[in-house]
């Protein structure tokens, strides 16, 4: 049932108590290019010396590859970092069917930071560049875990007021073996109306809402499952509809579906009017972003039929599930925290699902 809450100040309470479902806002992503920046950040990074002379690369890269990186800034730390060095972790999907982001850590002289990540993009971009003057920066830390806890109260005041304490208690009681994970403040990765958020690398997990008392499950990786899904945002390997269908075979395979290299795609919609005769006919338009702009339009349509493939670790056989989604209502939501104390904040509804079928096909 939606909830006036007049008084409520941040997006996170609202979305929270109208039971808006995280399953399927995580942001998809083939690239990840994560990078060290002192604090404090502004509300825009693109303004960051830093940051600003490579927009024109990622622009291209993005607009015109249809390749989709996503840039994070993370807050030097005094356990991790070292002076007069920047680090750059980066992450990139190995296939097309995966389980983890391939890594690449380097630590990199501080005045080289810039010079570093432009020849990175532009090896991207197959455009001559000199990265492999800076192969002798690579570390050997593939087998690190990263979490990812935006902290970033200048995009929204509802991720420094849960995200902060979130953060804090991680890194209290997980992030001092940095040999196996690390804990780190981030600037902003999507989803603030579900702070706190956390992306959990090199898995490429969405988490929000997260809760103190859930920590320990989602950390260890023990425990039902299915104890987690509230908080789960999804895979960010897959597109919207796809990771509500991951979801929830997630659930019924538990903790080892994370090491199962796994692909998706939606195979149909049902819409409405004109909608129906248009989706079919854009989709053959040969063009990635346009393809990943359809996964998501429309928010409205009635069903959704998924395709999930996966193989065991080692292991060439093809298993698949097929999963249906069904629209079950709309509720509202706010998208953005008020700047000042009783501040209104416009609301806008959105849609929910639910899975009503899934049949496991043999392989």
């Amino acid at each position: 049932m939606d909830q006036p809450l007049m008084n409520c100040r941040y997006c996170a309470d609202i979305a929270k108590a109208n039971g808006v479902d995280p399953l399927g806002t995580a942001a998809k992503t083939d690239h990840w290019l994560i990078t060290e920046m002192k604090q404090p950040w502004s509300g825009s990074l693109v303004e960051n010396p830093q940051v600003k002379p490579l927009i024109p690369l990622f622009k291209k890269l993005i607009f015109r590859r249809g390749i989709l990186i996503r840039p994070i800034a993370i807050a030097t730390d005094h356990d991790y970092s070292q002076t007069g060095w920047t680090r750059v972790l980066y992450y990139h999907r190995p296939s097309s069917q995966f389980a983890q982001y391939a890594k690449q850590e380097f630590l990199i002289p501080e005045t080289e930071g810039l010079n570093f990540t432009m020849a990175l993009l532009k090896s991207l971009l197959k455009q001559p560049n000199n990265l492999k003057h800076y192969h002798q920066y690579q570390q050997d830390t593939t087998d690190i875990r990263e979490l990812l806890v935006c902290t970033h109260t200048q995009v929204d005041l509802a991720c420094g007021r849960y995200g902060t304490p979130i953060y804090r208690q991680l890194k209290r009681d997980y992030g001092h073996h940095p040999q196996s994970l690390r804990v780190w403040q981030a600037t902003h990765f999507g989803g603030h109306q579900f702070a706190p958020t956390l992306l959990d690398l090199p898995t490429g997990q969405f988490w929000g809402h997260l809760d103190p008392a859930i920590l320990p499950s989602l950390i260890e990786r023990q425990g039902d499952v299915s104890s987690l899904r509230p908080y789960y945002r999804g895979w960010s390997g897959l597109q919207k509809f796809e990771q509500m269908a991951e979801g929830e075979i997630w659930k019924r395979e538990g903790w080892a579906w994370l090491d199962y290299p796994k692909s998706g795609r939606t195979t149909q919609k049902g819409l409405k009017g004109i909608k129906q005769f248009l989706y079919p006919l854009l989709r053959l338009i040969p063009f990635q972003l346009l393809q990943m702009w359809l996964e998501q339009w429309p928010q409205e349509a009635d069903w959704v039929e998924v395709h999930l493939q996966f193989a065991l670790p080692k292991t060439t056989q093809i298993s698949r599930y097929q999963v249906r989604l069904a629209a079950k209502g709309r509720v509202k939501t706010a998208v953005k925290s008020a700047a000042k104390a009783n501040e209104s904040m416009p609301l806008q509804e959105q849609w929910q699902y639910e899975v009503t079928q899934v049949v496991q096909c043999d392989p």
